[in-house]
């Protein structure tokens, strides 16, 4: 980042506008009619939307991927990701705005039979002019006992634009160079990166994972455009190879995750998403 780069954020009713440099860079959205908040539209550095817009009818499957979102399914049994569960947003507090800018807030998982939030999720966002950004959560066992059971579905996702897709010609790679959905789904790599062509321009976006969160992240990466990570799929993401190892909150204890996505234009090598690692890492703190 330069002296000049500034990162600003504007509150306009229930969202969040988030520009770079005076440029429209994402928004975050968090009414209460949505059944979970999420960052969308997201644009790349040339201003190509890289995420599925909402409502695509001409790519309907999966409506529950929208944009940037955190959701898992299995908390007591209550499927977030799914959107079967609603995770109310409580707050959105913009704490900086400059060479970064960054935004807390509480969001409550709340069980769809009793309203009894599952889980309090206070989290720190934190965007980087080069449109890398930091998602360092604690999820809390705010008012009862909490259990993540093994599942695939989660955690902290995206939604890619039909183009990109691999099945329409996008690229998937690793950070030690592995390629393809098939060889990347489930295994645990500090980053992946999906790019593809988005109306003639190269973008993509890279999902990085914490070095020092609970256990490594298996990455959820399809060729159809969901790309998400989690620690919570031990089984799931190995079909069975691994034991499940569910994990357990007691009320009023705490799990700090921190994951990142970096929006970028151009390949993985000429986006340098390996330099956009290890500014994560370092920006991210002990």
């Amino acid at each position: 980042a330069s002296a000049e780069d500034k990162v600003a954020l504007k509150p306009e009713g229930k969202t969040l506008e988030i520009t770079i440099n005076d440029q429209p860079f994402a928004t975050y959205n968090f009414g209460d009619d949505l059944p979970k908040p999420f960052l969308l539209p997201v644009r790349s550095p040339s201003g190509v939307v890289i995420n599925r817009a909402l409502g695509d009818t001409s790519d309907a499957d999966h409506p529950h991927h929208k944009g940037m979102w955190n959701a898992i399914d299995e908390v007591n049994e209550v499927k977030f990701w799914a959107e079967k569960g609603l995770i109310h947003n409580v707050s959105v507090k913009p704490l900086a705005s400059g060479t970064t800018g960054s935004f807390e807030v509480v969001n409550e998982w709340r069980h769809p039979d009793t309203g009894v939030p599952q889980l309090t999720e206070t989290a720190i966002i934190t965007i980087h002019p080069n449109r890398l950004v930091v998602y360092d959560m604690n999820l809390k066992a705010s008012h009862v006992d909490v259990t993540f059971e093994d599942t695939k579905e989660g955690l902290f996702g995206f939604r890619v634009a039909p183009s990109m897709k691999e099945k329409n010609g996008g690229h998937v790679v690793a950070c030690d160079g592995t390629e393809t959905t098939k060889e990347c789904w489930g295994k645990a790599y500090n980053w992946i990166d999906y790019y593809g062509d988005v109306d003639g321009k190269t973008v993509g976006v890279a999902i990085m994972d914490h070095p020092k969160n609970f256990r490594p992240s298996r990455y959820h990466v399809r060729d159809y455009g969901l790309f998400s990570v989690s620690p919570f799929g031990e089984k799931a993401y190995t079909n069975g190879a691994s034991p499940a190892a569910p994990h357990h909150l007691k009320k009023g204890e705490s799990l700090r995750l921190r994951y990142a996505m970096f929006f970028h234009d151009g390949d993985t090598k000429t986006a340098n998403v390996a330099g956009a690692w290890d500014l994560f890492v370092k920006s991210a703190g002990e």
